[in-house]
């Protein structure tokens, strides 16, 4: 089971000279650079696509109209004597419970 030193592997063998060092980095570059140029083309492509539906949809697609909105209350009209006693119930049920 133990391994003798006649069958490890050489130790040049697993060193790397200097110029396979370099064609292993000058790989890694290259398809770094194929990497990051593929993504940088996608985003154009992207941000192209993106403007042109863009102004598609703003010229063909008019913004729908809007309803205006309904003021909740005006400032003289007061309160609504229903929604007071259902607030109140509501409250006195809360502080009972809590007891």
């Amino acid at each position: 089971m133990s391994m003798n030193l006649a069958d490890a592997p050489a130790a040049t063998e697993l060193v790397l000279s200097a110029a396979e060092k370099a064609e292993v980095l000058a790989d890694g570059l290259g398809l770094m650079g194929f990497g990051m140029g593929t993504v940088f083309v996608f985003l154009v492509i992207l941000i192209i696509a993106m403007s042109l539906m863009s102004s598609f949809v703003t010229k063909f697609l008019p913004d729908a109209p809007v309803a205006p909105a309904k003021p909740l209350a005006q400032p003289g009209q007061g309160v609504d004597p229903q929604l007071l006693k259902v607030l109140a119930a509501a409250v006195k049920e809360h502080r009972a419970s809590q007891k």
